[in-house]
């Protein structure tokens, strides 16, 4: 990973680790009022597996469903510049967006990256497939709304990484629901990784043969 990337990626590290102590001594009720506000990412455990599983799959189609400040756009960005391929991120905050923009711009990733505002089901919707590799990091109570949407679309081998699956506690009955569900699908394999705030990664079996 080059040094710009590298740079950009510190920053964000640097931004979140001050939120996190904001955000601690924040009563809960408030906390939520400023939610925007903070970066809330993956975290780079996540961060690096999901380049690692782009780059080894070799995907092409990364699609990026909650861009917030960008952080984890960093990460598929850099595996996408590798891959030849691209990301496309879909978000519905203008402010964080550009915020995420800048970051790109600065870690010479820019031209990888499609943003797309919006109701990411909106975005999904309108998107043309295969899609090669999904992270899904939005409000959890849309997780099986968007996954019904591009689950259809999903490629051959195609991953899903859907975050926070584990923390934060508030959000664990949306996240149950989303597993449930997925695993409920006969071509896709699933497992749940205690990897940063817990991921569920999902492979789509659709069309391939197995000896």
């Amino acid at each position: 990973m080059d040094a710009a990337i590298e740079t950009v990626l510190r920053e964000y590290d640097q931004r979140a680790e001050a939120e996190m102590k904001r955000m601690q001594a924040l009563p809960p009720a408030e906390m939520m009022q400023h939610i925007d506000e903070f970066l809330l990412p993956v975290g780079p455990a996540t961060g690096q597996l999901m380049n690692i599983l782009i780059k080894e799959a070799k995907a092409k189609t990364i699609l990026e469903i909650g861009t917030s400040h960008g952080y984890s756009t960093v990460w598929l960005a850099e595996a996408a510049r590798a891959t030849g391929g691209k990301v496309i991120t879909l978000d519905v905050h203008a402010g964080k967006q550009e915020y995420a923009r800048n970051a790109l711009g600065k870690a010479g990733l820019a031209k990888v990256v499609e943003f797309k505002l919006g109701d990411a089901r909106e975005s999904i919707a309108a998107l043309s497939g295969p899609i090669d590799f999904v992270l899904l990091d939005l409000w959890k109570d849309l997780y099986i709304p968007c996954f019904d949407l591009f689950y259809p679309k999903l490629g051959s081998g195609a991953m899903i990484v859907a975050d926070n699956m584990l923390f934060p506690e508030f959000s664990r009955t949306d996240a149950t629901e989303y597993r449930k569900h997925v695993r409920a699908k006969t071509d896709l394999q699933s497992v749940l990784l205690p990897v940063g705030s817990g991921i569920e990664l999902s492979r789509c079996t659709r069309g391939l043969e197995f000896k």
